[in-house]
């Protein structure tokens, strides 16, 4: 993989037309839909200069060979922090609780790509919500900047406007988080719940040490030229006018960003690909919570016994955060359960093993990058969101009916084995069920269709050309 240093020399390129750098949050949830851009854009003849931390980009997927020379990546070394594990680069590498340290080194980037930016020569830089402080960089250096946020624009509306022609934001206690914002003007239910907000919400306010997400998001919002989305029209239409408005800026939704299949064959996936292959079509139930969203030892019960009590077969991944104790199955649990299920505690090809026809369901987070694969694939969602702004995307997929929300105590967020196959049973054999396996069916067309998405990479360079060219002359 293709890397260089603090100040690369760009590669000459005399079909290039721009030269757009990205700066993505320290997590694959957010470098993956980056490099994702990235090579849609790359393909169009553009440089991308992809800035990051060695560790990350060195875990990136590799690049098709006739990329590599557009895509540059840009390695800026994290600072040390005494209070980050040698190595932790990325939010996966870390407990939870350790995230706002990795925060506070990110922010340590601030002289690196500064530096970086002066000698760049960049088009346009595309930043993530977290570097609240570079907006006003870019401003000095007269760099056009987007704003490209990986969250559904109906998650980037809740968090609150920054246009002064909106009210500002009022909410002061955890109470207010529970219902739709009052900038919003239709009936919705995107609204956090009580354990929700209870678990975000020192990220949500902020303490001495760090600032809060919400100030990271409004001030790389506040501060950009225009705000580019990861979404479509025809699927959250009137989140995208409104975030418009709320923050007065032109709104650029750049499409799903699906992402691509790696063609790499492996002993494990052959391994896989059999065991499914003697399942009877539409039956099995997926089970994963991607590369943030770790269930507690509580909710890995409760799940295994509900997996169990579905008479339904499975497919569990199952893995542990880097620093996180390993979650423990029920006594017995693998045995009774040889043959009808997998339990699997390593990296899996997930677009792989959704394409198959053997799946039912999906048992998942509810965080955006595994809906878009799911509904790729037409599979319909069983949603268990944990943590960030999963719960806020469970309440929309809740509404469109391409998920049905586990039941849970609204204050503590537990839940039983019992509503776990239930649900399962529900969504992927009843009636009750069939809404949501129709919508799914239904949205397969739209967010199987890469053309289709590839036209709204197309309608987001064609803005970023015609205004860098304003922006030069």
């Amino acid at each position: 993989m293709e890397s260089v240093t603090v100040r690369p020399t760009i590669p000459s390129n005399k079909d290039c037309k721009l030269h757009i750098g990205m700066f993505p949050w320290l997590a694959f949830g957010h470098m993956i839909p980056y490099l994702e851009l990235a090579k849609l854009i790359a393909r169009k003849g553009h440089q991308i200069s992809f800035i990051s931390t060695p560790r990350n980009i060195d875990r990136l997927p590799p690049l098709p060979p006739k990329l590599s020379t557009l895509i540059t990546f840009v390695k800026l070394p994290l600072p040390e922090n005494p209070n980050l594990p040698e190595g932790a680069e990325a939010t996966s590498d870390l407990p939870e609780d350790q995230v706002e340290h990795l925060k506070i080194a990110y922010d340590s980037l601030k002289e690196p790509i500064t530096q970086f930016l002066k000698s760049s020569n960049l088009d346009w830089l595309l930043y993530d919500f977290a570097p609240y402080w570079l907006p006003e960089i870019t401003r000095n250096l007269e760099i056009p900047t987007a704003f490209f946020s990986i969250f559904l624009a109906s998650c980037s509306v809740f968090l609150g406007p920054t246009s002064p022609e909106v009210p500002s934001d009022y909410r002061k206690l955890p109470e207010d988080y529970l219902v739709s914002p009052k900038w919003v003007p239709f009936r919705a239910t995107v609204a956090l719940r009580l354990f929700e907000v209870l678990r975000l919400y020192k990220r949500i306010t902020g303490d001495e040490t760090n600032v809060s997400d919400v100030y990271r998001f409004k001030e790389t919002t506040r501060g950009c030229d225009v705000i580019a989305v990861r979404s479509c029209v025809e699927f959250e239409p009137g989140w995208l006018s409104l975030l418009g408005v709320i923050h007065g800026k032109p709104v650029i939704p750049v499409g799903l960003l699906s992402t691509t299949p790696n063609d790499d064959e492996n002993d494990s996936w052959w391994s896989i690909k059999d065991w499914l292959d003697k399942q009877s079509k539409n039956t099995v139930v997926y089970v994963a919570f991607g590369t943030e969203a770790m269930p507690s030892q509580e909710e890995v019960t409760e799940i295994a016994l509900g997996l169990e009590k579905s008479g339904l077969p499975f497919f569990w991944v199952l893995r542990t955060k880097h620093g996180e104790e390993a979650v423990k199955l029920p006594e017995g649990f693998e045995e009774r359960n040889e043959g009808r299920g997998v339990v699997y505690r390593s990296w899996v090809p997930q677009l792989k093993i959704l394409a198959h026809d053997s799946f039912g369901v999906f048992l998942s987070h509810a965080g955006w990058s595994s809906v878009v694969e799911a509904l790729t694939f037409a599979r319909p969602l069983v949603l268990l969101p944990m943590l960030n702004d999963q719960g806020l995307n469970a309440r929309l997929f809740g509404e469109k009916k391409v998920g049905y929300e586990l039941p849970r105590d609204n204050e503590t967020g537990s839940f039983t084995s019992e509503a776990v196959a239930e649900s399962l049973r529900m969504v992927i054999e009843k009636e009750e069920g069939r809404v949501y396996r129709d919508k799914a069916k239904e949205l397969k067309p739209l967010f199987g269709d890469r053309e289709r998405q590839n036209v709204y990479v197309d309608k987001f360079l064609e803005y970023l050309t015609i205004h860098k060219r304003f922006h030069s002359s």
